[in-house]
């Protein structure tokens, strides 16, 4: 049997800096693109660069994840763009240095891969790794955004003040990579931020921002996310305009608002049953397999 080589390094990085691993996948795991947005946000801000990448051909089902191409006057332009998951280091933040994995959810040999990006971080001297994620859920998008998660050991995840939710049933590769980190007894915490149900397909600054601070406090990070709350006001104006003009919406809304404010007491509110991830789940693949889309602009979803 062919051993699968799961990363394929491009460099070596070299005296990082008490380095975090925070990892998000786009996919199921991924409500609003709030996960992957907060991962590209760390990226971008932090002038994150590629060390290693996930070969396409071992990983991916390219029926369900397509390469792409660029046709212009009947010629190609440019190389195809296969689905990857890339694995990038940033400079210090200032705290410590970043290593991040950013990609598409893969469509099969999970353990194989997370045991890799396991083994990489070990061997980089990762203090910690974060795995991001979202999920839709019945809550308004004029209140804070609800993060939940759970952490090994149980107390890292204490300062945070969050939710520990019970669930039982399907998971993606964000749980497998948090459970096979906890086996290793790897310091490991997984951060869940609710994307409000009728914007979950436009992407959601603000509940990337929420991960992004609950980031920060967890491992120790100081991150200038300026320009992320001005993408955040500007979203709420957009959700707010869209909602307004449309009654049914707003009612729902304003019903929203009154459990989200009745469930102070338990401030992050229930965590969806097994039956109702499952739905989602088909809804995903389902909507996967009718091709890919553009995501519309935010409050289209409303």
């Amino acid at each position: 049997m062919t051993r699968v080589e799961a990363l394929h390094w491009e460099r070596r990085p070299t005296d990082l800096r008490a380095p975090v691993l925070v990892a998000a996948f786009r996919g199921w795991n991924d409500a609003g693109e709030a996960a992957s947005f907060a991962v590209g946000y760390l990226q971008a801000t932090l002038e994150a660069t590629t060390f290693a990448t996930v070969p396409p051909e071992d990983f991916f089902d390219f029926q369900s994840h397509r390469p792409r191409i660029h046709i212009e006057n009947g010629e190609l332009k440019d190389e195809i763009s296969w689905p990857t998951i890339e694995i990038l280091t940033t400079k210090p933040a200032p705290e410590r240095n970043l290593i991040l994995v950013n990609g598409i959810e893969p469509s099969m040999r999970w353990q194989t891969l997370c045991n890799a990006i396991l083994d990489m971080a070990v061997d980089l001297g990762a203090e910690m790794i974060v795995t991001l994620g979202a999920l839709l859920a019945d809550v308004p998008h004029t209140r804070p955004v609800r993060v939940s998660g759970l952490s090994s050991p149980p107390d890292l995840i204490d300062p945070l003040g969050i939710r520990r939710p019970d669930y039982q049933g399907p998971t993606g590769i964000v749980g497998i990579l948090h459970a096979m980190a906890a086996a290793r007894g790897l310091r490991a915490a997984s951060l869940w931020a609710a994307v409000p149900h009728y914007v979950g397909a436009a992407p959601s600054p603000n509940a990337a921002l929420a991960l992004l601070r609950a980031t920060q406090q967890v491992a120790g990070l100081t991150i200038d996310l300026a320009d992320l709350e001005r993408a955040v006001t500007h979203f709420e104006e957009q959700v707010d305009e869209a909602v307004q003009r449309n009654n049914q919406a707003t009612s729902m809304v304003s019903e929203l608002e009154r459990a989200y404010d009745a469930d102070l007491d338990q401030p992050f509110g229930p965590i969806p049953t097994g039956d109702a991830i499952a739905a989602e789940f088909e809804r995903f693949l389902r909507d996967r397999s009718e091709g890919e889309s553009d995501a519309p602009a935010p409050g289209e979803g409303v």
